[in-house]
């Protein structure tokens, strides 16, 4: 893919990446997989070399860059076929919520263990009767009295919660009454794994990765007072400010897993010969691949306009080009696999392949954070000025 448009930095980013991910690859996380183990050995090196932390603040160990440079370790590792899918979570969410918003102390006891991967955190937001709609999340702080100290306690469910068996908290969505209006607003909680009342169960999927999803049940969860992120009358502008860079990695993530799966076929069409010539000199074959490619440069220079105007602070202006960005990469992921295994035809069923897996895993950035409808929903309110129809 073309680099002309990043820096040297960037280049030079993307190209080490590179390397690394090539030391691992495919084969190492269908082992994971298969083992039901934990990608301890790429995260740990990943983070050695400073990459996980990349975009944290260097006061706290991180590398002191932005959206811009994490979605490109993202991109590189899922091209390389060993994506880290907490890479969203842990430093992309979590990290730039508690970076942005939280309190010093806060600061203090989890960013450098973000930026060098000693430290995870998951993120739960999705409930079971709240789905897309997060006006209708129903997890609840109330405090234990009256005082600005007094403890919360934290009441409700979630669901589809990555990651969270292996993390050491989980940022949790919830909400909490407004003294004077009486409604409920959003709010953050640093929830740590072993809380009293917080537990979780694995919820069975037919994807195959090593992060596993789980449903979490939260019952009185006594929390500290500081245990609230940031400022408790600005939980949108701090919510928000988490769901933009799951957007831009979620594109990130689509993105390299396309581009996976479309070398895996550009590979096998020029070497492949069933008559007189390799089978990628014949259009039908030629053509898909040349679109799959076409289409996953698209996105991508949306990702990068999402994450350059993320990280100068346009919010408003990021909010817009992510959702387009997550859009646009999931469409194109599912496409580039889809011809892939069309491409390889029984081989691309197979094993030794490494194409099969992806035919469910690539609907991942469709699905997830956000559907593709409602992206939709989004951007022909926000940016075309539609009415709503809901």
């Amino acid at each position: 893919m073309s680099t002309v448009l990043e820096t040297e930095e960037h280049q030079a980013l993307r190209a080490a990446v590179a390397a690394l991910g090539k030391r691992y690859g495919r084969d190492y996380m269908d082992t994971v997989v298969r083992e039901g183990a934990q990608t301890r050995e790429l995260w740990a090196e990943a983070a050695k070399l400073g990459y996980l932390g990349v975009n944290l603040p260097e006061e706290y160990g991180g590398g002191g860059g932005g959206m811009a440079e994490l979605s490109i370790v993202l991109e590189e590792l899922g091209a390389a076929g060993s994506p880290l899918l907490m890479m969203i979570v842990s430093p992309a969410i979590c990290g730039t919520v508690i970076a942005r918003f939280g309190t010093g102390e806060q600061k203090r006891q989890w960013l450098p263990g973000l930026a060098d991967g000693s430290l995870t955190m998951a993120f739960g937001i999705t409930e079971p009767d709240a789905g897309s709609n997060s006006h209708r999340i129903t997890t609840t702080a109330r405090r234990d009295g009256g005082t600005a100290d007094a403890d919360w306690l934290l009441t409700g469910r979630k669901v589809f919660v990555s990651g969270v068996d292996t993390a050491d908290a989980t940022l949790i969505v919830g909400r909490t009454q407004d003294a004077r209006s009486g409604s409920l607003k959003p709010c953050l909680f640093i929830v740590p794994r072993d809380a009293p009342g917080f537990r979780r169960s694995p919820i069975d999927m037919e994807l195959h990765a090593p992060e596993k999803q789980f449903e979490l049940v939260l019952d009185d969860v006594r929390l500290p007072a500081d245990a609230l992120v940031g400022d408790e009358d600005a939980g949108l502008l701090q919510l928000f400010a988490g769901l933009n860079p799951e957007r831009i990695m979620t594109a990130a993530f689509g993105i390299g897993m396309g581009r996976f799966a479309l070398g895996r076929a550009v590979e096998y069409a020029r070497t492949r010969q069933v008559w007189k010539a390799p089978i990628g000199s014949h259009q039908a074959i030629a053509h898909p691949l040349a679109t799959a490619h076409i289409d996953l440069e698209l996105a991508r220079l949306m990702m990068q306009k999402a994450a350059r105007l993320y990280d100068r602070g346009d919010d408003a202006g990021a909010g817009e080009a992510a959702n387009m960005a997550k859009y646009a990469a999931g469409e194109a992921c599912v496409k580039a696999v889809d011809q892939a295994v069309h491409t390889l035809g029984g081989n691309g069923l197979t094993r030794e392949y490494g194409l099969a897996s992806l035919i469910t895993a690539s609907r991942v950035a469709r699905i997830a954070p956000v559907s593709r409808e409602m992206v939709l929903n989004y951007v022909s309110h926000q940016s075309l000025g539609l009415p709503k129809s809901y």
